[in-house]
């Protein structure tokens, strides 16, 4: 299992009546420094078991005397999210791991243009802020919500100004994803956090004007979604453990001692990819081929269809 950091929590900010920003400062040893995009695994004791969900830094990656995380309350989820927006105050501990970075600027890019949906902006920030200090050309289009997702909307027009875009209904502007794309020049690269729907778009679109899969980068956070509960069978021990409803196949193999390897727990770095033998699979992974899905799953966000039972190379 990954090793763990303890930080206690210094501020507590409200930034819009969903999305809450938390800092964390060093208990015992100095924080490790990071890198604009990076992420940490956040421990959250959560009715009796501990759930694991990632969180990306927003801050400056010079700024290495705190970090900085943005919580949107997350309705139908498991309580990580909210057990952060109704229980944790300044002054709490919490575990984290060390930062983890699967969402780095690309060292080529001439130009970086980053497209995010509501609390997707938070890696984007600190990108941003990395970039305006270094000197490098950027622009952020955002697409949000008033008063819902538009998370540090204000904050990004006063440090960034014309290099921001804001589509909401306030500014009364749509994103055309088409148009934004072929006016690029070939050394620019383009990079999306936010919804899947607004990821697979720029994707495809992407795809379509004939980018470079190399100049197009994404992160996709999810935690897994509650789901049906199923039986898996280890192959290797011939043991049978139960994942219930609201657990992860990987949560409920570390439940039982087996660990896993595992980095973003969200279905995107393919770290946790495990070989299986038998049983319909619900695919929810951003990381594996559809061949490779004929005989691999990520426990992570995956899990059998309803009245299957898996058989892991475990």
């Amino acid at each position: 299992m990954n090793p763990t950091v303890p930080v206690h929590v210094t501020r507590i900010y409200q930034v819009t009546p969903m999305i809450r920003e938390f800092t964390l400062a060093a208990l015992d040893a100095p924080l490790q420094p990071f890198s604009s995009g990076s992420h940490v695994i956040v421990q959250l004791p959560v009715e009796g078991r501990i759930i694991r969900n990632a969180y990306s830094l927003l801050n400056a990656p010079y700024e290495q005397h705190q970090y900085q995380i943005a919580v949107r309350l997350q309705e139908n989820s498991r309580g990580g999210s909210q057990y952060l927006h109704e229980n944790i105050q300044v002054g709490d501990t919490l575990n984290i791991s060390a930062p983890l970075n699967l969402f780095s600027l690309n060292s080529q890019a001439q130009h970086h243009v980053f497209i995010a949906g509501g609390i997707g902006i938070t890696p984007v920030l600190s990108h941003m802020k990395y970039l305006l200090h270094a000197g490098h050309s950027f622009e952020l289009h955002y697409a949000c919500r008033d008063g819902i997702s538009n998370a540090y909307e204000d904050m990004l027009m006063q440090l960034f100004h014309d290099q921001v875009h804001i589509y909401s209904e306030k500014t009364q502007r749509r994103l055309d994803i088409n148009a934004l794309l072929s006016q690029q020049s070939l050394g620019s690269h383009v990079y999306i956090c936010g919804p899947e729907r607004l990821i697979h778009a720029v994707v495809d679109c992407a795809q379509m004007l004939g980018w470079s899969k190399k100049r197009v980068h994404w992160e996709a956070f999810s935690s897994p979604a509650p789901g049906v509960a199923f039986d898996a069978v280890l192959s290797k021990s011939q043991r049978r453990i139960h994942v219930p409803g609201d657990f992860s196949l990987l949560e409920a193999l570390e439940q039982e001692g087996i660990e896993v390897p595992n980095l973003c727990r969200g279905g995107v770095c393919g770290q946790c990819a495990t070989s299986y033998s038998q049983g319909e699979v619900e695919h929810l992974d951003h990381y594996l081929t559809v061949q490779e899905r004929s005989a691999q799953l990520m426990p992570c966000v995956s899990r059998a269809k309803q009245g299957h039972c898996l058989h892991l190379d475990l």
